[in-house]
């Protein structure tokens, strides 16, 4: 119910065959540029604020451009750039634009090597210069640079020390500039170093550039620049001479399948997309591992090299639960068991009174969990059902096994995903009256006072939609009670690899925990985690230790979502609510192959995130909670 922001997606295809190849097969040279456009919009999930695309052309001549780029701001950003370049052959007749061989020579994005992003900004830093692609241009080919990314590092501060120290000036503070300048650098000493083998060889003219171009090693850039990054990550580049990389972080917390043939080779954030994209099946995709690079030279040939030892699996689960599209076959699997490992808390919560209990979801993202909890109930109802008719000490007439068979779990579509409110309306009381009206409901669909209504969501981070509509709106139905339930466990801290989740007072578990804490008298843990957190703000990176635990550590699961409720309804709600989370132990049951879970347990992976979920508590204690 609650829309978040999140990592972005990327996409990447390198064509092995000429041009003229695609068009006589497939009736178009513009194969590549197609398949492109089908990898991006098939992960439009993954970015509404913009998209950019890269295109690097093989055997340009010199004074001929071969580098391309086109990028757009907005949520039709990728129908934008691919319009625009479109464009480009708008006016040729079409003897011209069909001709492979003609595109190849003379027209823009006509080209082997594709690259492609969805940008969802987590940094707060917006503009069509922040928009992937991001290009280093030089005169020499094999020194061009272009770089995307799905990543948050949280350590770029000391990047940027570092490459400042050596003399460089970014012309921007941001992430993706930085690693753009320290890949850059590195890839400068690569050429520079086979530039001197080459010399050093007698090669002289273009003869040094074509043994550059066909001796360039990108693992040795990445082995001295992605060591240093400690973030979540999967970083593509293609250089003007040809070369094609990706690289995932070593402790595999983003992303990225890739797929490979003798025609092409693709490379997604999301396994179901190159499925669709290109027709293939599941065990046809290969995931790029921790710490792995894909490389393909300007030749085609394709080689995977261990760039960084792998670290232990922290894969992020929420990828499974929330972002990630739900086509995928195994998490959609994961997803209904969310649904169904719930099941006894449920119960428990509506005393097992199936009888008098409708279930339902929170449109849209929550359908297959619903789905996986509608299976785990009639699952538990069948075996209710089979306990009466054979714990029966006598034979059942027809009418009692009728009644124990007509048994159902009663499943309706309650809450109905009604409008988009628009950002116009700024007025605080007209904005907040208008919010509760978000969601809509079916009148009828439980029988008042009588029943109970169970709505399952994937996620409950912020609570600002229960609070303003979905509660207050269910509460009209009248029900006996209303339970919610969360398929994830309780967010409790900041995530700093790419979710759009950094400030401390987000969090309505944190908020819950730290009014227990003034309820029962126990701020002093509030001040000690404060002290502890400012004590070790100069402490070595990796002895950094996650104090905001201790603010969680008095309470039970169930007194901070009981607290929640508090602070969720008013006096106007009339109903009683429960709220009933997801346990550790159920998500990764559910999502075995992903346990990473700092974002609930505050295990963060790398330094950098317990160094920063520190300095987001600092920052919320002298903001906001010292102040008041």
């Amino acid at each position: 119910m609650e829309v978040l922001k999140h990592e972005c997606g990327v996409a990447m295809i390198r064509l092995l065959k000429p041009l003229e190849y695609y068009y006589e097969k497939y009736g178009t040279w513009m194969y590549g540029l197609n398949k492109l456009y089908l990898l991006m919009e098939k992960q439009h999930n993954r970015g509404q604020e913009g998209a950019g695309l890269a295109c690097v052309k093989l055997e340009a001549s010199p004074g001929e451009e071969y580098m391309f780029r086109e990028r757009a701001l907005g949520t039709s950003a990728i129908t934008d750039i691919f319009s625009a370049v479109h464009q480009h052959y708008k006016e040729l007749p079409s003897d011209k634009s069909n001709d492979p061989y003609y595109a190849k020579a003379n027209l823009p994005f006509a080209g082997e090597l594709y690259m492609g992003h969805l940008r969802y900004s987590t940094t707060g830093k917006s503009g069509i210069s922040y928009i992937h692609p991001f290009l280093r241009r030089n005169n020499w080919r094999a020194k061009n640079l272009a770089l995307c990314g799905n990543f948050n590092l949280t350590n770029v501060d000391d990047i940027f020390h570092e490459i400042t120290a050596i003399g460089q000036h970014p012309r921007k503070y941001s992430d993706t500039y930085i690693m753009l300048e320290q890949m850059g650098h590195r890839l400068d000493r690569e050429v520079e170093r086979l530039y001197c083998k080459s010399e050093a060889e007698g090669l002289t003219g273009m003869d040094i550039t074509h043994a550059i171009e066909n001796q360039i090693d990108l693992s040795n850039v990445l082995k001295r620049c992605a060591p240093q990054w400690d973030g979540g990550y999967v970083i593509c580049g293609l250089t003007g001479s040809g070369e094609f990389f990706s690289v995932r972080d070593p402790w595999g917390i983003r992303p990225a399948f890739y797929y490979v043939d003798d025609e092409i080779a693709v490379l997604a954030s999301e396994r179901p997309v190159i499925q669709t994209a290109m027709n293939v099946q599941v065990e046809d995709i290969k995931e790029l591992n921790r710490g792995e690079a894909l490389f393909i030279n300007k030749k085609g040939e394709i080689r995977t090299s261990q760039i960084i030892e792998p670290k232990e699996n922290k894969a992020c689960s929420f990828e499974r639960i929330y972002f990630s599209r739900g086509s995928d076959v195994d998490i959609y699997k994961e997803r209904k068991l969310l649904g169904s490992n719930l099941v006894p808390d449920i119960l428990n919560a509506v005393d097992h009174d199936l009888d008098h209990t409708v279930f339902s979801f929170i449109p849209n993202t929550a359908e297959v969990a619903y789905f996986g909890m509608e299976e785990g109930l009639n699952n538990y109802l069948n075996r209710l059902k089979t306990e009466q008719i054979i714990g029966s000490k006598r034979l059942l007439d027809e009418q009692e096994l009728s009644d124990i068979l007509s048994k159902r779990v009663r499943c309706e579509k309650v809450a109905i995903k009604d409008i988009k409110l628009r950002t116009f309306i700024a007025e605080g009381n007209s904005r907040n009256d208008l919010a509760a009206h978000v969601y809509d409901i079916t009148y009828g669909s439980l029988e008042p006072y009588i029943d109970n209504l169970v709505v399952i969501d994937d996620s409950i981070v912020r609570g600002t939609t229960l609070k303003q509509s979905i509660i207050s709106i269910l509460d009209r139905l009248h029900p006996k009670k209303i339970v919610i339930v969360s398929s994830s466990p309780q967010v409790r801290y900041p995530d700093y690899y790419g979710i759009d989740m950094s400030r401390m007072s987000e969090f309505i578990a944190f908020k819950a925990a730290v009014a227990l804490l003034r309820d029962r008298g126990m701020e002093n843990i509030i001040l000690e985690v404060y002290r502890k957190a400012k004590e070790q703000q100069m402490a070595g990176r990796d002895l950094i230790v996650n104090y905001v635990k201790e603010i969680y550590a008095p309470f039970t699961d169930r007194e901070i979502s009981a607290k929640m409720v508090e602070l969720l309804t008013t006096e106007k709600t009339r109903t009683k609510v429960e709220i009933v989370y997801q346990t550790l132990e159920g998500l990764h049951a559910s999502c075995p192959d992903h346990p990473g879970d700092w974002y609930f347990s505050g295990d963060y992976p790398t330094p950098g995130g317990a160094r920063l979920v520190n300095k987001a508590f600092i920052n919320y204690m002298e903001e906001e909670y010292l102040v008041k």
